[in-house]
């Protein structure tokens, strides 16, 4: 009866490794950038997520500016961390790159939307 459960468990943890090794100069990241590609639009190759995906990370010019809606940044302002829901007023803060990983609420009209945590 152990058996079926261990094999199971192993499985499970199985799906959660990394299911390819970081790219090589040459090789193409995720959305098919290579490292050449990704440095042309002011990037560089990183791995993100849970899975270590190699994804061609762009800085915005205005990241980290203090701001109370995404209409005021490039890359739309946030309030990051696992949120409360509330009507209060915030001021968030520009987002750093085109990553979409983490725990954050946009932030709209100077309030916070409902979190969300992409990993």
């Amino acid at each position: 009866m152990r058996l079926p459960l261990i094999a199971a468990a192993l499985l499970t943890l199985a799906a959660c490794a990394p299911t390819a090794p970081p790219p090589g100069p040459a090789q193409a990241a995720s959305g098919g950038d290579t490292a050449e590609t990704c440095a042309a639009r002011g990037g560089r190759i990183e791995t993100v997520g849970r899975r270590g995906l190699p994804t061609c990370v762009v800085p915005y010019a205005d990241a980290g500016k203090a701001c109370t809606d995404t209409a005021q940044c490039q890359g739309g302002c946030i309030v990051e961390g696992n949120l409360e829901p509330n009507d209060a007023p915030v001021t968030g803060q520009c987002k750093r790159s085109n990553v979409q990983f983490g725990c954050y609420a946009k932030v709209v009209n100077g309030k916070a939307t409902g979190a969300i945590c992409i990993d």
